[in-house]
């Protein structure tokens, strides 16, 4: 079966990177950018201090920093107003996973029409988006380079997703000194989204030799590393390598997809209103448990790449060595122990499982659950 891989044309990676990416955005000759960002990040000075490269380049700046922490179809119609009011001709987003996937909807709103609830689903729209550059200041959502998009409906309460080929940046940035300010909180919780998205690919129906070498890279990165990028927040190394982990969980993900973690919490960011990366770390080890029915070699594979001697396990002990091995680590950065800390209530799980299974029909989870069973894992996690 042929196989497509995507990813932005070019990416620039490493210390410096914006610099050097600001001189790749002058010469494609753009003259009127519209920011998409937050206002935490524009509150730390974050945000004027991009503006003001690109402005020493000739590009002039209009800044919407109205993306709240789970983008709404609201915060995409906003920025789409405030772009054609002021004729910009390239969008750049500047954050985490919201500014990116805001500014996606935009960008492919601002070519194709209508509303972003029009393009939920596979490969719905029929035009290239406008010109979109993505500059990243976390480690772990990896937006900045995929066909991914996730808008919470405001009405309905879910998270959509948009998985288009035309939501693909023209050119991604990670630069990891904008990521030396994260708080602990939030590098943890990104960091497990970048695990969680490597895992996933990996055990995925559609994985592949590519997606293999780039997830278990990734996973060996994230082990190596996270502790120390949220315990030690100014360790600029562990920060660069968790900017490449993450990159590699991208490519991974983008193009081997992902299973019933990502279904399960687009349901609880959409419905509590709850941050993504922790929703995936306390979900993650309650899903393997349940692929591990079908696929205990490849997370015994997990297992090897988290630092476990699996040498003398069968692929089942291997297995739980890997879940044992998640559990760990999202202990050691302080993610919370389940999700009744997080105010999800039992009552509401059938709910949650009935769009989660709507959600999961655009994802390559190895082993199929039914409603019951997605209602047990749930219900695991609390």
């Amino acid at each position: 079966m042929a196989t497509k891989f995507f990813i932005p044309s070019v990416n620039i990676l490493g210390q410096g990177s914006v610099d050097e990416a600001i001189k790749d955005i002058n010469a494609f000759g753009f003259t009127k950018a519209l920011i998409v960002t937050d206002k935490p990040l524009v509150s730390i000075g974050l945000v004027a201090k991009v503006a003001s490269k690109l402005n020493a380049n000739g590009i002039e700046v209009v800044i919407f920093d109205g993306v709240q922490p789970n983008p709404t179809t609201g915060n995409v119609a906003a920025g789409l107003e405030l772009l054609k009011a002021n004729q910009c001709d390239v969008i750049i987003s500047l954050g985490g996973g919201s500014p990116h996937d805001c500014a996606k909807g935009i960008a492919l709103v601002a070519t194709n029409g209508g509303n972003i609830k029009d393009y939920e689903g596979v490969d719905v729209s029929t035009k290239a988006q406008m010109p979109l550059v993505a500059i990243n200041t976390t480690a772990g959502t990896a937006s900045e380079m995929t066909r991914f998009c996730i808008i919470t409906d405001e009405v309905r309460h879910i998270k959509m997703a948009i998985v288009d080929k035309n939501t693909t940046p023209i050119l991604s940035v990670n630069d990891p000194e904008l990521m030396l300010e994260k708080p602990a909180s939030l590098t943890a919780a990104t960091g497990m989204d970048a695990l969680t998205h490597a895992i996933e690919a990996y055990v995925s129906i559609a994985a592949n030799p590519i997606t293999d070498a780039c997830a278990i890279k990734a996973i060996e990165l994230i082990q190596a590393n996270l502790i120390n990028a949220v315990k030690k927040g100014d360790d600029i190394q562990a920060r660069e390598n968790m900017a490449y982990a993450q990159f590699l969980a991208g490519m991974a993900f983008n193009n081997a997809s992902l299973g019933y973690v990502h279904a399960m919490a687009h349901q609880l960011g959409g419905f509590y209103d709850l941050p993504h990366g922790v929703c995936n770390a306390l979900l993650l080890p309650h899903v393997q448990t349940y692929n591990a029915q079908v696929v205990p070699a490849r997370l015994a594979d997990v297992a090897k790449a988290m630092g476990v001697d699996t040498a003398a396990m069968t692929d089942e002990q291997g297995a739980k060595a890997a879940i044992d091995a998640i559990k760990l680590l999202s202990k050691a950065v302080n993610i919370p122990a389940n999700l009744t800390e997080l105010g999800v209530k039992a009552e509401d799980i059938p709910t949650l499982a009935d769009n989660a299974l709507k959600d999961a029909c655009g994802f390559t989870n190895p082993k199929q659950a039914t409603h019951q069973e997605i209602c047990q894992i749930f219900t695991n996690a609390l």
